[in-house]
């Protein structure tokens, strides 16, 4: 279901049904149309979320990188930097251009 889905990524279910309606994500639906999330959809969307509120990254360009790196390789190197950050402390926002 995707309340519980949103509570184990740390969002909100509507965060999750943007990120379906983008593509990002695709969970399986049953019979009566309700999602369900695997933990391979969990790990992708905390990948999201750490692209987008982390690194800076729009969801246009989380996409891009999506299709262009292999998904496996690109979120075992997110999960990895996570685990970096974690341990560096809290993550600085991203530079502001003018």
């Amino acid at each position: 279901m995707i309340s519980v889905a949103a509570g184990l990524a740390g969002c909100h279910p509507r965060t999750l049904r943007i990120y379906e309606e983008e593509g990002l994500v695709d969970p399986v639906r049953t019979e009566t149309n309700i999602r369900l999330y695997s933990d391979d959809d969990l790990l992708r969307v905390r990948a999201i979320r750490y692209l987008t509120q982390v690194r800076g990254v729009n969801l246009a360009g989380v996409k891009l990188l999506l299709q262009l790196r292999d998904v496996g390789d690109l979120l075992e190197e997110v999960a990895r930097a996570m685990g970096d950050d974690d341990e560096e402390g809290p993550a600085r926002p991203p530079a502001t251009r003018f």
